[in-house]
């Protein structure tokens, strides 16, 4: 099967998923369900989400020559991401996370980023890499430079390029220059500057605020919607009712279909439904390993 070309430049993890009945406090010990591995990082993740949803998929990332990044580059092969440009490094670890998801299906994680902070940005210059590309999509969980080595270098191919700023940091003026859609979430909007974010209200004023500065926001508010605002244009979505199962990574589904969308020409409120339809589907499904 082939598709919309996209091109995904970021972070692979090896996740450790712990099931508990509630987030443990400071200081608190919590007594788990169960606990797993999945695969994640949300450069993986997002690959795989635009995968399935149709496009073709090529990554840039880095792993350790171990277990862990032996599963990470099984599971890009199983789901048909072309992962030639993720390199092995022997001497590092790959990266890695530990999450605990409560009853309600919300979750608190922490990451080791490892290998991935070694994303040669050499690998960049390879035309092959970039034939028919429809959209880069960068994420904070990899080195700035290298975000924005990939960003001038898709902005020289005339590829647009979508960023998802999470977890939230400074971003370099190059790079604020080179993105084209930005995607947050609440948390991330907040920090950034935009305000908090409540309602899908809020959600529209802080999209509004951060379209000042990258032309195209998207701020996702879990399960009251998202709202964008981009040249000539804002809009809202409420968010599909779901039983909420898992929410770990459904940001990351949401990214990954909005991609795909985007890449094949979809304008952007169709993407958003794109998007907004494989979040809710990922809600609303138990954690896969």
């Amino acid at each position: 099967m082939t598709g919309p070309v996209v091109l995904v430049v970021g972070s692979l993890h090896h996740d450790i998923l712990v099931e508990a009945d509630r987030l443990p406090g400071r200081d608190e010990t919590a007594v788990g369900r169960r606990w797993y591995p999945k695969f994640g990082g949300k450069g993986g993740n997002q690959a795989v989400a635009a995968r399935r949803a149709g496009a073709t998929v090529r990554m840039v990332g880095a792993v350790g020559a171990d277990a862990f990044g032996a599963f990470l580059l099984d599971r890009l092969a199983a789901e048909g991401v072309d992962h030639a440009r993720v390199a092995r490094h022997p001497a590092a670890a790959s990266g890695m996370s530990v999450a605990i998801q409560d009853a309600a299906g919300d979750y608190a994680a922490a990451i080791v980023s490892g290998a991935n902070r070694l994303i040669d940005p050499a690998a960049l210059g390879d035309p092959a890499l970039w034939a028919g590309a429809g959209l880069l999509v960068l994420q904070n969980e990899v080195p700035a430079p290298v975000n924005l080595a990939a960003a001038v270098a898709a902005r020289g191919r005339g590829v647009p390029v979508l960023l998802n700023a999470a977890p939230a940091r400074d971003l370099d003026p190059g790079l604020r220059a080179g993105v084209d859609i930005l995607v947050v979430n609440a948390v991330e909007a907040a920090m950034m500057g935009a305000g908090a974010v409540g309602d899908l209200g809020e959600a529209a004023e802080a999209a509004r605020r951060l379209a000042r500065a990258f032309g195209t926001a998207i701020v996702t508010a879990g399960a009251r919607g998202l709202a964008a605002c981009a040249p000539g244009r804002a809009f809202a979505l409420q968010a599909e009712p779901v039983r909420a199962v898992s929410a770990h990574g459904a940001g990351d589904a949401f990214v990954g279909a909005l991609a795909a969308a985007l890449a094949g020409g979809a304008d952007l409120e169709a993407a958003c439904r794109a998007g907004a339809r494989a979040g809710a589907r990922h809600v609303a499904a138990p954690a896969q390993p």
